[in-house]
C-alpha cells in the first residue's frame, strides 16, 4: 500500500446524463477536498464515454475516484470498462452499480432478501402515453391514496411526481417517461425522510450517523437538494435508539442485497409507526458542498478531506485485494 502522502488520484467528473451539473460540482469539491488531504490530484472532466475513457488510458493515477452520477458513469459500464483496463476505481462494482442504478431490478434483489421496500407498478412508456399505462397507474393510486411516479433508471429526484390525484397521473408518467421510458408508481410512505451513509473498512461494514431531510417547503425535489437553505438537515438524526437500530439494519442490507463496496448512500422513508423502507441505494453518491455523504461523515468526526482519501484509499486496498 502507498503511503497516503502519495497517493495519485484521478477524478472522473462531467458526462453527459441530467446530473451533469451536479457531477461537475461533485468533481471540484472532491479534487478540493483530495488536495486538501495531500495527495496528487488529476482533475478529469469529460463530456463522452469515449472521451472520458482516452483520459483514463493515458493517465499514470493509482485509483480513479469516480464524481459521475446517473448514465454510464453510475450504471457500471464506467465500472466495467475501467476493469477491463486494469484500472483501480473507487466504490462499487460493475454489477453492483448496474442493478442499483434500475430501481425495479435493485426492488427485486430487496423482495428476495427481505429489505423493506414499498410496493410498485412497473411499465413500460411508449413514445405516445398508452391509456392502459394510465389506468394501471390509477388504479395503484386508488390502492394506496398516494404515490411516486420515477423514471427507473435515474437520480438527483429529476423526473419525480408525488401524485395526489388519479387526475395527477398522466402528467406524472409524462414526465417521468421523458427521463426514461421505464416508469415506476410507487407506494407513498407517510413518514420521515431518511439517508444513511453504509461504510466498509477492515472487513466490517456499518452505518456511520444517521440524516433526516426535512425540506423547507414540498418534497425534496432537485431545487430542495441542490440550493443551499431550502433543506434542513439532522444530523445524527432525532430518532428513538429503536428506530435508529432499525433504519441501519434496513440500509447495511441494502447494500449487501446489491452487492455494494467501499460505501453507498441508502435514502429510506421510516412510517410513522417506525418501519423502515428503502427506496433506492446510490452507488456514487452526490459529493457538493450540501451532499449528505459528508454531512454524515462530519457528524462521525470526519473532515471532507478524510472521507475523500479514504475512499480512494479503501477502493485501491480493494481493488489490489480483488487482483
Amino acid at each position: 500500500m502507498k503511503p497516503m502522502r502519495d497517493l495519485n488520484v484521478a477524478v472522473l467528473f462531467g458526462g453527459d446524463s441530467p446530473e451533469r451539473d451536479v457531477s461537475l460540482s461533485s468533481g471540484r469539491a472532491i479534487c478540493k477536498a483530495l488536495c486538501d488531504a495531500g495527495a496528487a490530484v488529476e482533475p478529469i472532466e469529460a463530456l463522452t464515454a469515449r472521451e472520458m475513457l482516452g483520459e483514463v488510458e493515458r493517465s499514470k493515477a493509482d485509483v480513479f475516484f469516480i464524481a459521475l452520477h446517473g448514465g454510464w458513469g453510475e450504471d457500471g459500464r464506467l465500472q466495467g470498462a475501467l476493469e477491463m483496463l486494469g484500472k483501480a476505481y473507487t466504490g462499487s462494482g460493475p454489477a453492483a452499480c448496474a442493478i442499483a442504478m434500475d430501481k425495479r431490478a435493485s426492488k427485486a434483489m430487496f423482495a428476495l432478501d427481505g429489505v423493506p421496500t414499498p410496493d410498485a407498478e412497473y411499465l413500460f412508456i411508449p413514445p405516445l402515453l398508452d391509456r392502459v399505462s394510465v389506468e394501471r397507474s390509477i388504479d395503484a393510486f386508488r390502492r394506496w391514496g398516494k404515490a411516486v411516479v420515477k423514471p427507473c433508471c435515474s437520480g438527483s429526484t429529476v423526473g419525480v411526481t408525488i401524485v395526489d390525484s388519479a387526475e395527477q397521473m398522466q402528467n406524472a408518467l409524462s414526465n417521468a417517461a421523458g427521463f426514461d421510458s421505464s416508469v415506476i408508481v410507487e407506494e407513498y410512505i407517510p413518514g420521515r425522510e431518511i439517508t444513511v451513509t453504509v461504510w466498509e473498512e477492515g472487513g466490517e461494514t456499518s452505518a456511520l450517523p444517521v440524516i433526516q431531510i426535512v425540506p423547507r417547503r414540498g418534497f425534496y425535489t432537485y431545487e430542495a437538494k441542490y440550493t443551499a437553505g431550502m433543506t434542513e438537515y439532522l444530523c445524527p438524526a432525532p430518532l428513538s435508539p429503536e428506530e435508529n437500530a432499525a433504519v441501519c439494519e434496513a440500509s447495511v442490507a441494502a447494500h449487501r442485497s446489491l452487492g455494494c463496496s467501499v460505501y453507498s448512500r441508502v435514502d429510506l422513508r421510516l412510517a410513522d409507526e417506525g418501519t423502515p423502507f428503502v427506496l433506492e441505494v446510490n452507488t456514487a453518491p452526490g459529493m457538493t458542498a450540501t451532499s449528505l455523504v459528508p454531512k454524515s461523515a462530519a457528524a462521525n468526526g470526519w473532515s471532507f478531506p478524510e472521507l475523500a482519501l479514504r475512499i480512494a484509499q479503501s477502493s485501491l486496498d480493494l481493488r489490489n485485494d480483488q487482483r
